[in-house]
């Protein structure tokens, strides 16, 4: 009796989406691409032994939760309260994380800087640099005055080469710079591709989760602002951190648009320097340091996953000189402001149609939320009439079709933002005032260093309330 036939030692992989048969196809049946299956070697003993060996034996056992020991789900902190802030309290051991940003932004310094941070405290970092060399690196390392103590750079574009720097290392944490950067030799594909990007993703990652190291990826991202590759590389990481703001101001945004084991879109503030970046505390402070206190201004308190915020709304309303209206909106949703402008037509009679509408919002803050509708439109109505608002007057509240105020989440913390950065008057709505009130916070006049609340049910009684 003849020996078993050995299975073929060569697949066919799309290059466009990385998918694989046991043949050729004009037409890959995953992503439609014509002509992209190339024959390569079949995944080699040796690719499926660098994340097996990192494997503990009993990995694969269940366990009873209750039976999970506190070190295992437990957090590293970074070194940076602020980026600890939008992780949710830190790495956590054997987790993935994805941060994205745009070239120049920062996300290389913030990296190196939690890098020395981690090294300091807890032993060995391991920093992958595909993009740069090792001397780059140092470079940029002297530049922030870091030391590099216990930092261990490697510059390569092989993702197995990691793995095994990895098990000899034994770091406490892992960077890679960046996952678009490195390939996966077996593949013969080209760096960035698909099919590149999901298997060195899907290799580092099981080997961060079998050893119990936190990993960190850095991410292109396109000229949508999305990261770059295929969409199963955000779901396969844990969290998602995308670093935000103009490369020509000083501050920076670390913001979370997915988080396993903590609050999404929670972020954290920083100030670029020439030693590299710096925590901002207060950021409610810093963006209403510059406030102008004329017409079309509104405060709004706004949340940020769990942390409160008071941003300065700009609004400018004149009239068009064109046969359209014109409609800009930096900041803020422009569908969102033109359906206020039309509320504001129909349910207050103002004329708004045959204006331009401009609306701003400082420092580079994107609100996305229902509950900045108030103050948007209070700056709006504000820069309508040339009238100033209360310069000791916040707002917050999501409007509806009818001209309703509609209630909203986190009220209480938002109303002691406000109070706490010396605000005296904050437009809430009528919804969420009685849960105000029992948590101790005042309604009607209030006396000095006290704050008063303005409870409204419709928008005109608080453009009454602050415009009259």
């Amino acid at each position: 009796m003849g020996e078993p036939a050995l299975k073929s030692e060569v697949v066919f992989v799309c290059e466009a989406c990385g998918a694989q048969a046991s043949r050729w196809r004009g037409r890959c049946p995953d992503c439609g691409a014509w002509m992209s299956y190339a024959e390569r070697p079949a995944p080699a003993k040796r690719a499926r032994a660098a994340v097996g060996a990192h494997r503990a034996r009993d990995a694969a056992a269940p366990i009873p939760l209750a039976q999970v020991g506190a070190a295992e789900g437990g957090r590293r902190p970074s070194g940076l309260g602020e980026l600890d802030r939008a992780l949710g309290g830190g790495f956590v051991p054997g987790s993935a994380t994805l941060l994205g940003g745009e070239p120049g932004v920062g996300k290389s310094t913030l990296l190196l800087q939690v890098a020395e941070a981690v090294a300091r405290r807890e032993g060995p970092v391991l920093y992958v640099t595909g993009e740069e060399s090792a001397g780059q690196v140092r470079l940029r390392a002297e530049r922030l005055g870091l030391t590099g103590d216990g930092i261990h750079v490697l510059a390569t574009s092989d993702a197995l080469a990691v793995a095994d720097a990895w098990e000899r290392l034994d770091p406490k944490l892992v960077v890679v710079d960046s996952v678009q950067s490195l390939v996966d030799l077996e593949l013969g594909s080209a760096a960035g591709g698909v099919a590149q990007v999901r298997q060195v993703a899907q290799t580092l990652i099981a080997v961060a989760k079998a050893r119990g190291t936190p990993l960190v990826l850095v991410g292109h991202i396109n000229k949508e602002g999305a990261i770059a590759g295929p969409k199963v590389l955000e779901h396969a990481v844990d969290t998602v951190l995308y670093v935000e703001g103009d490369r020509r101001s000083a501050y920076r945004w670390v913001r979370a648009a997915k988080n396993r084991f903590g609050p999404a879109n929670e972020i954290g503030c920083f100030e670029m320097r020439e030693t590299g970046l710096a925590e901002v505390a207060n950021p409610s402070a810093w963006l209403l340091a510059e406030r102008s206190e004329g017409s079309g201004s509104a405060v709004a308190a706004c949340v940020e996953g769990t942390r409160p915020l008071l941003v300065e709304v700009e609004a400018l309303v004149a009239e068009t000189r064109l046969g359209t209206a014109r409609r800009t909106a930096l900041g803020a949703d422009p569908n969102r402001m033109a359906l206020l402008l039309a509320v504001l037509e129909r349910r207050l009679g103002l004329s708004m149609g045959d204006r331009d509408a401009f609306l701003k919002v400082a420092g580079g803050v994107e609100l996305d939320e229902p509950a900045a509708d108030v103050p948007i439109a209070l700056a709006l109505v504000s820069s309508y009439l040339d009238r100033p608002l209360p310069a000791d007057a916040a707002a917050f509240g999501e409007v509806g079709l009818g001209g309703e105020v509609r209630g909203v989440l986190h009220a209480e913390a938002r109303v002691r933002e406000a109070a706490r950065l010396g605000f005296r008057q904050v437009v809430v709505p009528a919804a969420n005032a009685g849960a105000l009130a029992r948590a101790g916070l005042g309604s009607g006049r209030a006396a000095e260093g006290e704050v008063s609340l303005v409870a409204v049910r419709r928008l005109g009684d608080a453009v009454k309330a602050l415009l009259s």
